[in-house]
């Protein structure tokens, strides 16, 4: 078990190594301390400290994060509001971050962009389609979004029938079981 000055050099090294949220960090010092309500005040200590220097904000990390997927990847609003999710970020957070970067975007055009950046081909079957359909959504585009592309891409009619029952359910949380 690390004392409150080796778990903030251990805090601070794995900042240096990786950008991190909150959660993230609290995450990782868990299993470094006394559990109970002494390790976590030592883990609120040095997190409090983290935030003071300015090593820690959840807010740059979500802006950063966004504009690294958003970017790099192509992804779309989902996707990013998923993996933010995931990491711990508060939702208010995200969907703030997320309006912010997504709202002037054309998803479209992002889709477009995706599709080149993992050099899909476009599909010939109702088969193909559906893995296609299946990708994009994964990939955090709305179906509006993906039928849209697709129609642009000039897959057959036949590839598309049967795939417009599906419906557009919004973005998924952790807690749609």
């Amino acid at each position: 078990m690390l004392d409150a000055g080796q778990l903030y050099e251990y805090a601070v090294r794995a900042l240096a190594s990786k950008m991190r949220t909150v959660a993230g960090l609290k995450r990782l010092m868990r299993p470094r301390v006394e559990p109970g309500e002494a390790g976590e005040a030592m883990i609120d200590a040095v997190i409090i400290k983290c935030k003071q220097q300015n090593y820690l904000n959840d807010t740059r990390f979500a802006q950063d994060y966004t504009r690294m997927r958003q970017e790099n990847e192509k992804f779309g609003k989902r996707r990013v509001q998923q993996d933010l999710m995931q990491k711990g970020v508060h939702s208010e957070l995200i969907a703030t971050t997320l309006s912010t970067a997504y709202d002037d975007l054309d998803e479209a055009a992002l889709c477009r962009q995706y599709i080149a950046r993992k050099r899909m081909k476009p599909p010939v079957d109702q088969k193909e389609t559906a893995r296609v359909l299946g990708r994009l959504a994964r990939a955090g585009f709305s179906t509006g979004t993906i039928f849209k592309v697709l129609k642009a891409w000039k897959v057959p009619e036949e590839a598309l029938d049967g795939l417009d029952s599906i419906e557009d359910e919004g973005p998924a949380t952790p807690f749609d079981n």
